[in-house]
């Protein structure tokens, strides 16, 4: 209930309420009347409530099956057509720019002792928010997630694209609560972010004609903006618990899969490899079984 109101209905709701109150107030026809925008009683206020609610609740649904893609668009997966794709090339050049400073940076500050740790520990963390450069993708956003899909698992020989869906289901209660919560402020920021920015064509066509008002137009971008930063903040933050998820579970992923847990360091970058072999469906590992708690034979 909580994330369908943080996530789909707050956002939606924010859309329909703007839209309504420029609508009201002639903002497309002509000069705005603000004076027109609330109802003038209780029964027209009960009706402007309902009627809000209901929009804001079915809009709500009618996006709620795109959320992955919304995220998706955000993060800069745009090879689907050749104009976008050609604008992710621009921007992936610039990441990769940002990315290559920031490692000659890193060097620099190692070289030049220990004055400088917190220059340091500031490139650290910058740099842990972007992948490696060969799959770099053209938004900050992307590039924080893939981060963290990228490095999660493989740390331990797990492809963690493939092997997140099921880990995922071995967390315990606590790293399930962080995890929805830090998921649900994702997906909030990016709702909102989208809310924001559909909102700025639609406020320039309403109030082009009103120079006095022109501010809120620029105040929308703005803060779609902030939503934005917002997004790609809690995005590294849901990355860094991914790798939480992989320090603390792997092993009850590997007991769920019935494999017989590895005695070492080898033992368990080879077993991890093998079973991301076979979440992939690169292969079938030749491991044997091990079935924990197999009842006894006379109870």
């Amino acid at each position: 209930m909580r994330r369908l109101l943080t996530v789909g209905f707050l956002p939606c709701g924010l859309f329909v309420t703007c839209l309504w109150t420029l609508v009201r107030a002639g903002s497309f026809t002509g000069r705005s009347r603000w004076d027109e925008v609330l109802p003038r009683d209780a029964g027209h206020t009960a009706i402007m409530v309902l009627a809000l609610l209901a929009g804001a609740s079915l809009l709500a649904m009618l996006l709620q099956p795109f959320q992955v893609r919304a995220v998706r668009v955000l993060e800069g997966y745009w090879d689907r057509w050749p104009w976008t794709a050609g604008v992710a090339t621009v921007l992936i050049d610039m990441q990769r720019r940002r990315w290559v400073s920031l490692r000659k940076r890193a060097v620099m500050a190692a070289d030049a002792g220990a004055t400088v740790k917190r220059v340091r520990a500031d490139v650290a963390r910058r740099l842990s928010a972007y992948p490696p450069g060969d799959v770099l993708l053209p938004t900050a956003l992307g590039n924080a997630l893939r981060a963290g899909e990228l490095r999660a698992g493989e740390r331990y020989g797990l492809s963690t694209l493939a092997s997140w869906s099921r880990i995922h289901m071995q967390v315990s209660d606590r790293a399930a609560v962080a995890l929805h919560s830090t998921r649900d402020a994702l997906d909030a920021a990016v709702n909102l972010c989208w809310c924001l920015l559909v909102l700025t064509p639609v406020s320039w066509t309403a109030l082009y004609d009103e120079p006095g008002l022109w501010w809120m137009c620029a105040c929308v971008p703005f803060l779609a903006a902030v939503a934005y930063k917002g997004a790609v903040t809690v995005a590294q933050a849901y990355a860094s618990l991914m790798h939480v998820v992989y320090d603390l579970h792997r092993f009850d992923l590997a007991r769920a899969l019935h494999y017989r847990l590895p005695d070492g360091p080898q033992d368990e970058r080879e077993l991890f490899t093998r079973v991301s072999d076979l979440l992939s469906g690169r292969s079938m590992p030749d491991l044997p079984y091990e079935h924990h708690g197999t009842p006894d034979a006379n109870d």
